[in-house]
């Protein structure tokens, strides 16, 4: 209590930095977007994160490895600030699939500038094939430096989670920053491959507080008492403390590998990794599978919202009765 009384200041200035958003503040809007499929026409979201109507999509690539799925929708929040992106690129004569999950806050300029330009800017990396986890280290730091370049509000601090996943042949390797989740089945086991960014983890509170930061608690632990994830594109103000370091992860795809989900907080708030597996196991069309997802997040409750992405890792080709999908990305 003393700590918050004497950082009250400080803290009130930051807060009227942010005001609209779950991640800033309590009670605020935090969610979750995506693409479009070729099912859906739906027009591309404005500057200001209007709301939208659900959408879902998906398709299998052309070498019939992997088919993906998506489904989003605003929930019980009146904006949506997020995006998802799926691409299924040929660089240099191999088929690479890139699928992310992009959660904003204060805002949607940042989680649409990340998804316009993560996955452009890596596959244009020199070290994509040689190097990858270097490559989407370093794509990472360089897409967040040129979006705090692109800011220009005075008013309003903007950031954004991203939770990705590349296929390069038989490799997997999702990298995230923030909260957004990435969950494996292997051999019928439900896996996180990566870790929620939060503040009051022991490691990320004293890389913050080494840089000079503090995390208090705010109805939830929060950077400087205002943000509730410790990594992220973008956050200007909090850069120093608040970074888009990926922490990066490799899995190999074989065929005890059955399905990766991507989703935004607004299923892990409400839908264990192991619940979220179970759903997707019986379900083999990927698209029906995220719908799934969305729609028990919508019955449980989840106030923020949704999107979810699931990959499904194929023995034998195309599954039949689906087209094959190997346009370059689809965006909402």
């Amino acid at each position: 209590m003393h700590e918050v009384l004497l950082l009250g200041p400080l803290v009130l200035a930051l807060l009227s930095l942010f005001p609209c958003c779950s991640c800033l503040s309590q009670g605020g809007e935090e969610d979750d977007d995506g693409e479009k499929g070729e099912e859906v026409e739906v027009p591309l979201m404005g500057s200001a994160g209007e709301a939208r109507s659900p959408v879902s999509g998906g398709g299998f690539s052309a070498n019939g490895k992997f088919s993906y799925g998506y489904a989003s929708s605003p929930g019980k929040r009146s904006s949506m600030e997020d995006f998802h992106d799926t691409r299924i690129d040929g660089v240099d004569g191999e088929t690479v699939g890139l699928f992310g999950v992009f959660d904003g806050h204060g805002g949607a300029r940042a989680a649409e500038f990340v998804k316009q330009n993560l996955f452009t800017n890596l596959i244009k990396h020199p070290k994509f094939f040689t190097d990858t986890k270097s490559a989407i280290a370093e794509t990472y730091t360089s897409t967040d430096s040129e979006l705090l370049k692109a800011e220009t509000s005075n008013h309003r601090d903007a950031g954004s989670t991203a939770s990705t996943a590349i296929l390069v042949g038989d490799r997997l390797l999702v990298a995230n920053v923030g909260d957004s989740r990435a969950v494996i089945c292997r051999g019928g086991d439900a896996i996180a491959v990566s870790r929620d960014h939060k503040p009051d983890q022991t490691d990320e509170r004293q890389r913050i507080e080494d840089a000079g930061g503090f995390v208090m608690w705010a109805g939830t632990w929060r950077v400087g008492g205002v943000l509730a994830v410790s990594r992220a594109f973008g956050d200007k103000l909090l850069k120093q403390y608040v970074v888009a370091d990926p922490e990066i992860k490799e899995e190999v795809v074989d065929s005890s590998l059955e399905f990766l989900i991507l989703a935004s907080d607004g299923l892990w708030d409400v839908v264990t990794n192991e619940e979220a597996v179970a759903m997707v196991k019986p379900i083999p069309d990927s698209e029906q599978a995220a719908k799934k997802l969305l729609h028990e997040a919508s019955q449980r409750g989840s106030a923020d919202n949704i999107t979810c992405l699931v990959v499904r890792f194929l023995e034998q080709g195309n599954q039949p009765g689906r087209p094959v999908n190997d346009q370059a990305s689809k965006h909402t």
